[in-house]
């Protein structure tokens, strides 16, 4: 989904000449984001498991005149990681950007999920994040620098049922874009984070929300639980992206940007606000006619 107005905030030339790497970037969130860092300039490499679905990638990207390229393997595997960094360097001419969006995900109880479930959660989120890192830190240290971006949730922000191993995952993949962000600031590296609410046109969406129903009818119970009274675009997600792949990031680092309209927030209010205003009037007029004094301003 664009933006609805569709045109983006920033110049369309803000990456130009720029390299990006974007795992799990064939399909939802992560494609979209390619095609945001693409259209703002960036010469992409997008990476995923299925060949079918990278080439229906590249395809669409190269027709909105992006120059993409799509490479396979899983980031499970540290040497398909180095693999992937050499390709987009031989192909694309070095690395400047790399964006881990790759994550595995599936509804399971804690007593259900099984051992080898929850390890390959935090093979993909977890350790293909740091795999990925680690094996792009020589490349972008040759170009002075150069640009992480994490692709992280709101789940363990408190917790989410049916969700223990990925919330573990996230909350890992949050510590290290801290903790390379420290290490790596020296050498003009700059980690950041996004973490994604609800967001529309996702298969995660309608799988997650557990219910078998229309993309309409789910985004219509979803947004019902989000303050700002809508569910996301992965446009929303992507032009984050680009913000923080721009010189206007330039001094943003260790941070995780939350993108879901406040919904990681949201409670089901305890007293109706019709009522609040109701009850606060009479609270006032019972404190009146008993003399209370109201709270004194202090003087500073």
């Amino acid at each position: 989904m664009s933006h609805p107005s569709g045109h983006s905030p920033f110049k369309l030339d803000i990456l130009k000449g720029q390299v990006a790497l974007i795992t799990g970037g064939g399909s939802g969130i992560g494609f979209e984001i390619s095609r945001q860092l693409g259209l703002h300039g960036a010469a992409v490499a997008v990476t995923g498991r299925r060949q079918p679905v990278l080439d229906s990638a590249v395809e669409a990207l190269t027709s909105e005149g992006i120059k993409a390229i799509g490479v396979q393997g899983d980031v499970r595997k540290s040497q398909d990681c180095e693999r992937w960094l050499k390709e987009t360097c031989d192909r694309l001419g070095g690395l400047d950007i790399l964006i881990n969006c790759a994550a595995g995900n599936f509804l399971a109880s804690a007593e259900e999920i099984s051992v080898n479930g929850f390890r390959t959660v935090m093979e993909i989120d977890t350790i293909g994040t740091f795999a990925m890192s680690r094996a792009a830190f020589p490349l972008l240290r040759q170009r002075g620098g150069g640009r992480i971006v994490n692709i992280s949730a709101t789940l363990h922000y408190g917790a989410t049922w049916w969700q223990a191993h990925a919330s573990a995952a996230k909350a890992a993949v949050d510590s290290l874009t801290r903790s390379l962000a420290l290490e790596w600031g020296t050498f003009g590296v700059c980690v950041n984070g996004i973490a994604p609410g609800p967001t529309g046109g996702t298969a995660g969406l309608s799988k997650l929300a557990g219910v078998d129903a229309s993309e309409e009818a789910v985004n219509e119970a979803v947004a019902q639980m989000v303050p700002i009274g809508k569910v996301g675009a992965k446009w929303d997600i992507a032009i984050t992206a680009v913000f923080l792949c721009s010189s206007a990031a330039r001094h943003l680092t260790g941070d995780t940007l939350v993108v879901d309209g406040g919904a990681w927030m949201w409670r089901e209010p305890a007293v109706p606000r019709e009522a609040v205003s109701k009850a606060s009037r009479g609270v006032e007029a019972r404190s009146r006619s008993l003399g209370v004094a109201p709270p004194q301003r202090s003087k500073l």
